[in-house]
Parts: C-alpha cells; structure tokens; sequence
C-alpha cells in the first residue's frame, strides 16, 4: 500500500517509523515532513493545511491511505474531502472535530452527555469575562475557544494573571479568532493524566497511559507549551481507574457524538485531571497527542495499518491493538524562547551518537536539512526517546542520549517521569 502522512512534526515522525514496521506498506510520503522523516519517507512540499493541494496529490500519486497527524487540517474538513472522492483516510470528520477546535463544543457536548469536567462559563467580552474573573477569584484556568497550538490555556495563580491572559486572548488577540470568546473554567486540582483511544464510531479500544509535561521548566513552572515530553505508562492510571475512564468519559463521549450525527472514527484524546471526586476531563484532541505519540508508539505491539484501516472502515476489535510490558520515555529538545519567539536555522550535532545508543529513537519535530547539516526549524526540535523495562531504565536511556545532542539555545526538562518514580 501506498501511504501519505500529513503533517511534520515529531508525532508525525513517530506514525512514519511505526508504518514502516509494516509489511503491507510499500511506500510512504510525508506532507510536509522534515529532515527526519526524509529519512523514511518522500517529502511532499504541502502543508498541512493545504487540503485541495493534499487531495489532488493523493490522486495523482493514487495514495491508498492518508493518515492525518494534526487537527488544523482536521477542523478543515479534509477527511470529508478525501472521503467524498472515495479515498480511505484516518482521521474524524470535520464535525466531530469541532471536540478540539471549539472549547465551547466540547464544554457543552460533556454538560449533556454528563461527562464529568470543571464548572465553567463563556464569555464574548474582555470586559465581562474580567468582571466573572475578580468575582470568582483565583486560581482559575483561561481557555481560548478555538486553535492556539495547545498555548491557549492560561493557568492563573493571581487574578492579576487571568486578567493578563484575557488581554492576551481578547484584545491582543494573540491567537487571531481563537480567541473571539473564552472559557472560563474552575480549576481542578489532582494529577494529570493523557488518556487516548481508538474508534471507529462504535468500538473503542483503550491505547496505554501517557502523561505530559506541558510547562517549559522543570517542576512545572513557566508558561504552557505543546508538550515538553512524556512517558508511557501513567502510573497514576490504575487498571480500576482505566475501567472507570472508559466508562465514565470515552465510551460516553463516542457515543454522544454517535447521538449528535457526528460519528467519532480516529483516535479520541482526553486530557485528564485525577481529581480526589475522580477523573475530569480537562480537554478533548481529536488526533495523537505531541509528545505522548512518541512513547506510546514506541509500546505499540501491533501493525499500525491494520488499525488504522479497521477504524476507517467500522471494523475494530479490542485484540488488534497490543502493548509492549515496557515503558518509554520521551524528552523533547526546545528551541532558546520557545514558546515564545525563537530563532531557527541553528546546526545540530550528535544525532548519530545519540540514535546508536541502545532501545533509543530520536523523532525529529522541527528540524530542516541544510546543504551538509541538519538545523532547528521548529519551537520543539527533538523527542528523544527511550523504551526500557521500567519507567526508571527509560528515563535513564533517554537521558544519556539527549546529552550527546547539540544546537545554540538548545533547552529541555531535567524532570520527565519524575512523579512515575515518586509513585
């Protein structure tokens, strides 16, 4: 089979390696790719948004699946272009992928199907939603409504902070119309928790735990990013809490959207908080989570194709999805200022050091070639990452393999998997 993956970034990187696992899998291009995936994949210079563009590509080259690794292109609607043309893709549809690209949606969809989640409230005006903030008190989470490449979450301590971030979104309009209204949530206290599954609108099946480690410095301090590396599994996601997740959010959740007349066929992602009431959904993404992607596929016993046809097609079952006993771990390399502005363009050494060591794989997020070298494109760089037969021997793997990597400004958490070893 002819595959096409979209998107290029290191959870794009991770479904390249895992298809090449394939032996159904004749040829794979990437759209837009990067200098890691060239290495496994043809580079196709379309982004990812482009979704005529992806299209007429996928005709021309007579692509057998499209896998779509971000939600940009799927709040655009391309898995309903592809199908129109009769062209099987993995991925939601446009309108179940409203579950990310609108809080609000979400918010809602969980207040009808009584999916627990934090008491909240939307607001269209700066100048309400400060008035509810000084009333409320702090601390208190700041969501804007649609897309903000997971920076549009404001944790605020103080309310001077919730009234700092409301001028972010609203006024500054930091993240364009993402932020024409927000949503203003109680803050859930607990430990997080990145809980995905696979349906095909009737059947989900459970993938392993993760946990993400969202702010920039070590001991969860400074800004949220996209991710600055995970592991597999959360120890904090017992088997019982598994149960009750699937029970009380994932199965609810698919079958709401069934009940819309929005059938929910791709990967289902439930940002948790293990809140002392029990699991709360924090969030939904529609796709993979960047960085959990990484470790999780680096666990995954089973061929990638045959799953992501079954849930294309309406036929998966529990058994074709495997794991691995072992646990991994994921670091992700960042760019000096990210995630805030940072420049690109920088070399980067000991790529080679770093992918010959043992049970080791180093996915490439924003790296581009350049003449002889490979450079930093990118905010997140790199995802080092590491499998090992505990969370412990991962870490440690993934540790030592990230020290002999190198680019100017180059940054990362000294803390991934910390509280898997507390437990």
């Amino acid at each position: 089979m002819k595959v096409l993956v979209v998107g290029g970034g290191g959870r794009e990187h991770a479904l390249v390696w895992k298809l090449t696992q394939s032996k159904k899998v004749r040829k794979i291009f990437c759209a837009p790719g990067n200098a890691g995936i060239g290495k496994m994949a043809e580079c196709v210079n379309i982004k990812a948004d482009k979704v005529e563009e992806l299209l007429n590509f996928a005709r021309f080259e007579g692509i057998d699946l499209t896998v779509v690794g971000p939600e940009a292109p799927l709040t655009l609607g391309i898995v309903d272009l592809f199908e129109k043309e009769g062209k099987r893709v993995f991925g939601v549809s446009k309108a179940a992928a409203q579950l990310e690209g609108s809080k609000v949606f979400a918010k809602e969809l969980m207040r009808r199907y009584n999916i627990p989640s934090a008491e909240y409230k939307v607001f269209f005006s700066p100048i309400e939603a400060e008035k509810y903030v000084r009333m409320k008190g702090a601390p208190i989470i700041i969501k804007a409504d649609g897309l903000a490449a997971g920076k549009g979450v404001f944790v605020c301590t103080t309310v001077e902070e919730a009234v700092e971030a409301l001028d972010i979104i609203m006024r500054k309009r930091a993240f364009g119309a993402a932020g024409d209204r927000v949503v203003i949530e109680e803050c859930l206290i607990g430990e997080e928790a990145s809980f995905m599954a696979f349906s095909d609108g009737e059947t989900v099946v459970p993938m392993a735990s993760s946990q993400d480690h969202k702010r920039v410095f070590d001991n969860d301090k400074g800004p949220n990013t996209g991710g600055m590396g995970a592991y597999s599994p959360a120890p904090v996601v017992t088997p019982e809490m598994e149960e009750r997740i699937m029970r009380e959010v994932m199965l609810p959740t698919v079958r709401g959207m069934k009940q819309e007349r929005m059938p929910y066929k791709g990967v289902l992602y439930a940002g948790i908080m293990m809140t002392e009431s029990g699991p709360k959904v924090l969030e939904f993404n529609v796709r993979f989570g960047d960085p959990e992607a990484q470790p999780i596929l680096m666990r995954l016993d089973s061929d990638i194709l045959d799953i992501m046809l079954a849930v294309s097609d309406g036929t998966l079952k529990p058994e074709m999805v495997r794991w691995k006993n072992d646990a991994s771990v994921c670091i992700v390399a960042a760019a000096k200022g990210y995630p805030g502005s940072y420049e690109k363009g920088f070399p980067i050494t000991g790529l080679e050091e770093a992918a010959a060591m043992e049970n080791t794989f180093v996915f490439h997020a924003g790296t581009a070639d350049r003449k002889d070298a490979v450079v930093t494109n990118g905010g997140r760089v790199l995802g080092v990452t590491a499998i090992g037969q505990d969370v412990a021997e991962a870490i440690s793997r993934a540790y030592a393999a990230i020290t002999k990597i190198h680019f100017d400004g180059m940054h990362y958490r000294k803390d991934i998997g910390a509280r898997a070893l507390k437990r």
